[in-house]
């Protein structure tokens, strides 16, 4: 491949990957094309985007863009960048979910907040809640303290009501 097409692939990625913060590395290496075009579209319709990168150019466009611990990632073999989704907990759980049909697929690690980890790395973000979980976790502990409150404050009311009650039943008992 000559410089100059080496250059203008660079520049592709560069545009492409200037705003993508967290990324997977994976190996596609022996997926036929049925499955990699099934896979493509599946990952489509949930917003994740994979791409092929040549090594050599991924680690140059990262070194640009300031992310030099990620170059790590592309050191060997066939690289795939995933990427996209409500968050790279979703991404992560999408590609270890493919990686249980598709036993050729390899998780290589990822990139998260600057910080490079290994396989193991993704198999536990895919074990993290995602985004939409987590606010759901949040709204259900905010609204704990409130209903214990409102069951404390009525609480001692329905007793006081209830030994009222037995007192004026009592009262009237005696009166008979």
């Amino acid at each position: 491949m000559s410089k100059f097409v080496k250059q203008l692939l660079q520049r592709e990625l560069e545009a492409q990957f200037k705003d993508v913060e967290n990324f997977l590395v994976i190996g596609i290496d022996g997926i036929g094309g049925n499955q990699n075009n099934q896979m493509r579209a599946d990952l489509s319709e949930k917003g994740i985007t994979i791409k092929v990168v040549r090594n050599s150019l991924m680690r140059k466009v990262l070194n640009s863009a300031d992310k030099e611990q990620a170059t790590e990632l592309f050191k060997s073999g066939q690289c795939t960048v995933a990427y996209g989704g409500d968050s790279i907990v979703d991404v992560a759980k999408e590609m270890v979910d493919l990686k249980k049909k598709l036993k050729v697929l390899d998780l290589k690690g990822a990139f998260v907040e600057g910080s490079v980890v290994g396989a193991e790395g993704v198999s536990d973000l895919a074990k993290m809640p995602n985004r939409a979980e987590l606010q759901a976790q949040i709204v259900q502990i905010s609204q704990t303290p409130a209903s214990n409150v409102a069951g404390a404050v009525e609480s001692p009311a329905s007793n006081i009501a209830g030994c009222l009650k037995t007192l004026i039943e009592q009262k009237e008992e005696q009166a008979a």
